[in-house]
């Protein structure tokens, strides 16, 4: 009896650690920084701004970023990837202490990316699974309090499938499973991305069956809805699509599409940028906040990579003189995002971000 009281005791504060570790994350109206690119994606957005594609040079953006001073008033966590979890500041402090010194709780992407699916022509399926519990158990042992997985789901006339949104719901589950052993909050990612000329409609068409699909997966799979956060996209029309949408529209059918498919008892919402403008992301958090806000069971927020971090890096350039500024740059980008999860957006919040 004794034995299985304390069991019980330790199961109830495992659960209990999950849901604060959740609520931490959506508290005072703050919001998620993804710095979790791959080496391959980092390389990419150096290349594109003649910044050389090498570790020191990532780390030195990744140093830029973590030790940007105030950047805790806005930001909750932050996410990074496995190169940049391993990595120390100049002066030999690693990265994870400077991050929670600095108030801010260190989360970690897990999954190896998404790759083309067999029989699917088309379409991808995310992989990481094989060896995650022991990944997972190192990643804690780090310092980690929360990871994160992306499924990518395209939009065509007869995309999605059922077999692919199957699929990576599945392992979306699965690994939300493994992180909850292991005493992390998933942060569960399926990305409806915006390629193509898909409607707003037909977007909101398919994020619904998706988001339906990924949490009937998570009910099969026992996953502690209080201690895990959504990282959805916003409804778009596709980038070719003739017909872009108003932000009160995209408000309207995002929050819409939510409350038909997410469960109350999920604490946060915080939604992917997806490679939209760093403003128009903010304005469009804005948009559902102002109309919604007082009015939904979870918190909307914000868990953006280039929305945040684009403008900073672009000031950076990868020179040393102009730390400072690309700082300053990027915390007013987090400031923003913060006053849109308010509802307090304005032009003037903007122009500070220019």
């Amino acid at each position: 009896m004794v034995t299985r009281n304390l069991k019980m005791e330790k199961t109830l504060m495992h659960r209990q650690m999950l849901i604060d570790t959740a609520s931490a994350l959506v508290a005072d109206d703050k919001g998620l920084l993804a710095i979790d690119e791959s080496i391959t994606t980092c390389n990419k957005r150096f290349v594109a701004l003649a910044i050389p594609q090498t570790e020191a040079a990532r780390h030195d953006y990744r140093e830029l970023i973590v030790t940007t001073s105030g950047l805790a008033e806005s930001i909750s966590g932050l996410i990074l990837y496995d190169e940049t979890i391993r990595q120390s500041s100049d002066d030999g402090t690693p990265f994870v202490k400077l991050i929670v010194e600095a108030g801010i709780i260190p989360g970690i992407k897990v999954d190896i990316g998404a790759k083309g699916m067999a029989g699917h022509p088309q379409e991808k399926i995310t992989e990481g699974l094989d060896g995650l519990r022991e990944r997972m158990a190192e990643y804690v042992q780090m310092g980690a309090r929360f990871a994160k997985w992306r499924a990518v789901l395209t939009v065509a006339d007869n995309l999605p499938s059922r077999g692919c949104i199957e699929a990576n719901a599945h392992a979306l589950a699965r690994y939300a499973a493994l992180c909850q052993e292991a005493g992390l909050v998933p942060i569960v990612e399926p990305e409806v991305i915006m390629a193509g000329e898909h409607s707003l409609d037909r977007c909101r068409e398919v994020t619904e069956e998706v988001l339906h699909t990924v949490f009937n997966q998570l009910y099969r799979q026992g996953i502690l809805l209080e201690g895990m956060i959504l990282k959805p996209n916003m409804l778009l029309p596709g980038l070719a699509c003739p017909q872009q949408a108003k932000l009160d529209d995209v408000a309207d059918a995002t929050v819409n599409c939510l409350l038909r498919a997410v469960p109350a008892a999920v604490p946060g919402i915080m939604f992917l940028s997806g490679g939209q403008a760093a403003g128009l992301a903010s304005a469009r958090l804005n948009a559902m906040n102002v109309r919604y806000k007082s009015q939904l069971p979870w918190a909307l927020s914000f868990s953006f990579g280039r929305a945040i971090q684009q403008p900073a890096l672009a000031a950076w350039l990868g020179k040393k003189d102009q730390v400072i500024a690309a700082q300053n740059i990027l915390y007013h980008r987090a400031k923003c995002n913060r006053d849109a999860r308010k509802g307090q957006f304005t032009d003037e919040d903007e122009k500070h971000c220019e």
